[in-house]
């Protein structure tokens, strides 16, 4: 069996297919998984859905910037993970994943970070990754935390929702960092 660095023991990375459409529309219903994600929007059709997807699945990435689909081994989509500000001449870019609900806590997030930033540091040769988590979702800060990322700022009132500004945390993780959580 050839080895697959997109692919790890629990998930791989692929491009999205025109078919992922319901999932990701499904996902945009629960407005709480979006608002710890990013934000809520207005309502999106299933036609601009599945024209999104087939958009998505057809666009080319814009140099190392990128958005990728999460899937189990065995062809499940269970979320998405993005790269994005990526800077070559400095090194160093950002990143951010998204699991749908059901799918939550079983590893996936944890695993497809690795995938991703392993890629980014052995092949693209960054230095360094940065990830922007609200205060309010505990469950991303304890990730990054778990993943061996070093909080290093607070971004005070920045995100406004439910009628109140929260402040955002900026974690950070070198390559050397990574090297070590991850024995490489």
């Amino acid at each position: 069996m050839v080895a697959n660095m997109w692919s790890g023991s629990k998930v791989r990375l692929r491009p999205v297919i025109p078919s992922d459409w319901k999932y990701f529309h499904n996902n945009d219903q629960d407005s709480e998984s979006a608002r710890l994600c990013d934000s809520i929007y207005f309502p999106r059709s299933e036609d601009r859905t599945k024209s999104w997807a087939e958009h998505t699945s057809t666009k080319p990435s814009e140099d190392d910037n990128v958005f990728l689909a999460i899937e189990t081994l065995d062809g499940t989509l269970v979320g998405s993970i993005n790269a994005n500000s990526c800077n070559p001449r400095n090194g160093t870019f950002k990143y951010g994943v998204a699991i749908f609900r059901e799918h939550w806590r079983q590893g996936y997030a944890s695993e497809a970070i690795r995938i991703l930033l392993r890629y980014y540091f052995e092949e693209l040769r960054y230095h360094k990754v940065n990830a922007y988590v609200y205060a309010f979702n505990d469950g991303s800060r304890a990730l990054q935390e778990h993943l061996g990322f070093v909080q290093e700022g607070i971004l005070r009132e920045m995100i406004f929702t439910q009628g109140k500004h929260y402040d955002e945390y900026v974690y950070g993780q070198t390559r050397v960092e990574f090297e070590k959580v991850n024995l490489i």
